[in-house]
């Protein structure tokens, strides 16, 4: 025979009302104003926008891979995030659509240059 407790079982979902509340949450680091970076990595950055909008611009390539190449130009200009964030998000974007199979070569070969003028910022 199963005995019951005279206790009444704690619900895993129920507050513990001995429990105080967390602190609230630190933000993120990229969330604050990033550090102003040197003219020398701007000139760079321009440099780069700039083979990203001839790929936008370039009607042989298909509008998925247009589009991708603006969200990754649009990643690396915004300045609340660090820079090492912008290019590393940009980075992967640029992967993804380097791997495309319907992205003609000229277009692949422009995205792996552009990725190579990315890497060494910082």
């Amino acid at each position: 025979m199963i005995e019951k407790s005279a206790q009444p079982k704690k619900s895993a979902h129920a507050p513990n009302p001995s429990k105080s509340t967390p602190p609230p949450a630190k933000p993120h680091p990229s969330a604050a104003k990033a550090a102003p970076v040197s003219p020398e990595t701007k000139a760079k950055i321009d440099q780069v926008c700039g083979g990203l909008d001839m790929l936008q611009e370039d009607t042989s390539v298909p509008r998925n891979i247009r589009r991708g190449a603006e969200d990754a130009k649009k990643l690396l200009l915004n300045e609340t995030m660090a820079l090492d964030v912008r290019k590393s998000g940009a980075i992967n974007i640029l992967d993804e659509l380097a791997n495309d199979p319907n992205i003609p070569l000229h277009g692949r070969t422009l995205i792996w240059s552009i990725m190579s003028q990315l890497e060494p910022l910082a």
